[in-house]
């Protein structure tokens, strides 16, 4: 309890989402995402580069339009949609 973080608990994603990241990553797909951190609303097109699990959560690692690569906590993905 001591990390000083204020996540919430991660809550898995389906199957079914999981794979279609898995899919879009394998096949180089750019995929239209919603998420959120913190307050903020993150509405992009992006880029699937990986997926990885760290603590017991899962994460999307992902390229923006911007050329920045990030992560994506799986559970903070509000829509997504493959293009």
């Amino acid at each position: 309890m001591g990390s000083g973080r204020a996540e919430t608990s991660y809550k898995p994603i389906s199957c079914a989402n999981y794979d279609l990241y898995e899919i879009a990553i394998l096949h180089a797909s750019k995929m239209h995402l919603t998420w959120q951190t913190g307050n903020i609303i993150h509405d992009q097109v992006v880029t699937p580069l990986n997926l990885r699990t760290a603590r017991g959560e899962e994460y999307l690692m992902l390229r923006l339009a911007s050329g920045e690569t990030v992560e994506v906590r799986l559970d903070h993905i509000r829509r997504s949609q493959t293009l």
